[in-house]
């Protein structure tokens, strides 16, 4: 039994991992979360309550307040999933990606190797730092190619930037100071609790509410989906099998275009919830995001041969059972979409998500 330190524990992917880790295991998570817009404990509620699991209200910025939770709840491995991920608002506003993505992962990692330090033999030996990011980093890719843990790093936006540099950052302190890391690198994630801002999560509510379906371009740029309980499923995996200092690429083997997903979400709702008119009818194309990257492709072999991961989910199945949650969930879609976010949105000049 371990206890783990999970930052971004209320966010998309890190509520997916703490969800897991309570319900599936006899280990105990620290949730250190600064609750930004994007976070909420409302996709925790079915864990809230566990003996296992504790929630800390902190900003990994914030040294002074990581080095109190590390003192107080001693835990035995971290996983890094605090982060700004949303391309659109680091190109209208990148300070906060710089903060949190650069600053803030310099600041975890500097009060876990302090902590790390301080450990008996046996409790160092067995500690790690699991840092979780993008296959962003990469770049872009053409019509032909997949991203491989030894594709050299281009990125493109101040998303992909900030999580490019905390990467290398995770890497030096690998290094430099010893500090026992390991590094996945994903493709898009959907599924539950998806915070819609993103593609799938905006399509399927728009589309519910009769609104427009904005998509970028053509719709033609093309990702790798990934859904997020597979996700969950091999970073438990890297932290407890990954061989420290490397890193592993996770994708779901699912590239489709966006305008393929959207016909996708649209053609599940024209089933589960039948209008007077076809719901693709709402498609609306806008004008491109700057730098938009064509396509994203994963090789996941790695983990597949050295781990044993595969994700259960095909686009197929996964799709229609994230359509399904948000049908069966309005009452935490309305509570998230409230306040920042709706601001945000209100202000936000018109355009696609991707």
């Amino acid at each position: 039994m371990r206890k783990i330190l999970v930052t971004g524990g209320a966010g998309f992917i890190g509520s997916a991992v703490v969800r897991q880790f309570i319900s599936e295991t006899p280990h105990s998570v620290v949730n250190v979360d600064k609750l930004t817009y994007s976070g909420n404990l409302e996709s925790l509620k079915s864990v809230s309550k566990d003996p296992r699991y504790y929630f800390e209200h902190v900003d990994i910025c914030d040294g002074e307040a990581l080095q109190r939770v590390f003192e107080t709840h001693k835990p035995d491995c971290v996983m890094h999933l605090a982060a700004e991920s949303h391309v659109d608002r680091s190109i209208s506003g990148p300070s906060e990606f710089i903060r949190t993505n650069i600053v803030g992962t310099y600041t975890l990692l500097e009060a876990s190797r302090n902590y790390w330090v301080s450990l008996a033999p046996e409790k160092k030996q067995s500690f790690r730092f699991h840092h979780i990011s993008t296959d962003e980093v990469y770049g872009s890719l053409g019509n032909e190619g997949f991203f491989t843990e030894e594709t050299p790093y281009s990125p493109n936006s101040p998303y992909s930037a900030s999580k490019a540099s905390s990467d290398h950052l995770v890497r030096a302190w690998h290094h430099t100071y010893g500090l026992p890391v390991v590094t996945t690198n994903c493709s898009n994630n959907y599924g539950p609790y998806h915070f819609p801002e993103k593609l799938i999560p905006l399509m399927i509510l728009n589309a519910m509410k009769g609104r427009p379906l904005p998509v970028y371009g053509k719709g033609e740029n093309i990702r790798d989906w990934l859904y997020v309980e597979d996700h969950a499923r091999a970073l438990r995996l890297v932290l407890d099998r990954g061989k420290i200092g490397e890193s592993y690429n996770i994708g779901g083997g699912n590239e489709k275009t966006n305008l393929e997903v959207v016909h996708t979400v649209c053609s599940i709702l024209d089933e589960l919830l039948p209008s007077d008119s076809p719901h693709a009818s709402l498609i609306t194309f806008v004008k491109d995001r700057p730098g938009h990257d064509y396509r994203y492709a994963i090789d996941a072999s790695k983990i597949e041969n050295e781990l044993g991961w595969i994700p259960l989910e095909t686009f197929e199945s996964g799709i229609r059972k994230t359509v399904e949650w948000y049908i069966s969930n309005a009452e935490w879609v309305d509570h998230v979409t409230s306040g920042e976010y709706r601001n945000w949105i209100e202000n936000h000049y018109e355009k696609g998500i991707s």
